[in-house]
């Protein structure tokens, strides 16, 4: 269910991401207002949960991936699940500081 859900938010964002970039073509201006939009901490959490999605989403598909095309992927598929948590997790805290580092200088400065 998660993978559903994941893939269904990265579409989301890819989606906006085509609309907002493509307005660049259409009035440079505007597109300058949208992207000024998205500089805020707000914007900056939706970021940080873009990359969660995304980095959750690719590994829980290699997992399937090993499913089903690995002889014994059946039998071991909830200690795979197990470790894509765990490697997500080490992953997402790790990227707490590159990702929303950011938001936080700009919040309280540097």
């Amino acid at each position: 269910m998660a993978h559903r859900v994941t893939g269904v938010l990265i579409f989301f964002f890819l989606f906006v991401h085509v609309l907002d970039t493509s307005l660049v073509r259409v009035s440079p201006e505007a597109y300058d207002t949208v992207v000024a939009t998205y500089k805020t901490p707000i914007v900056a959490l939706l970021e940080y949960g873009l990359v969660a999605a995304i980095l959750f989403h690719a590994l829980n598909g290699l997992r399937v991936i090993a499913v089903d095309f690995w002889s014994k992927g059946a039998r071991y598929q909830k200690q795979m699940l197990w470790s894509v948590v765990g490697l997500w997790v080490v992953l997402m805290l790790g990227a707490i500081y590159p990702v929303l580092g950011h938001a936080a200088r700009e919040v309280f400065g540097s």
